[in-house]
């Protein structure tokens, strides 16, 4: 396969990296200045989340890198794919756990909306991880299927 099919690709994920990194850096710095009062927690969560994330950016990275060896119908990408789908869990699991704090500074800053929001930051991620889920047995059963065509012939 080419080199530049899976370009674009890699270039979503590096910005999308480098977007999520520099959140960081501003969350950091709004949390290390002592002015984040009641959003603390909140912040944490979203800090915590970003940890998983950039694993599985990393993963995705991987993965691309398997496509362009053309060994994307490999154990290695089921392992790629497996580990995506656990981190998307787990910041869909961080954000469930950040709901109270999400509810509590809706009730105390009288914001309709943010609860809505809240739910977005938990559903994005579960339904990442639930196509990865359908994508991981989707490509196990053709490795199975392609290792099975190979032992009769």
């Amino acid at each position: 396969m080419k080199k530049g099919s899976t370009l674009f690709l890699k270039v979503v994920i590096y910005c999308l990296g480098l977007a999520v990194l520099g959140l960081c850096i501003i969350i950091a710095g709004v949390s290390l200045s002592g002015n984040a009062g009641m959003y603390l927690p909140l912040l944490l969560i979203m800090g915590a989340a970003a940890i998983p994330f950039f694993y599985a950016l990393y993963q995705g990275l991987l993965l691309l890198r398997y496509i362009d060896k053309n060994t994307a119908f490999s154990e290695e990408s089921v392992k790629a794919i497996k580990t995506i789908k656990y981190c998307a869990f787990a910041i869909s699991t961080l954000y469930a756990a950040g709901m109270p704090v999400i509810i509590y500074i809706a009730d105390k800053d009288d914001a309709p909306g943010a609860v809505p929001i809240g739910l977005v930051f938990i559903m994005a991620p579960l339904i990442t991880g639930v196509f990865a889920a359908v994508l991981e047995k989707l490509l196990q059963n053709a490795i199975d299927i392609k290792s099975e065509n190979d032992l009769t012939v």
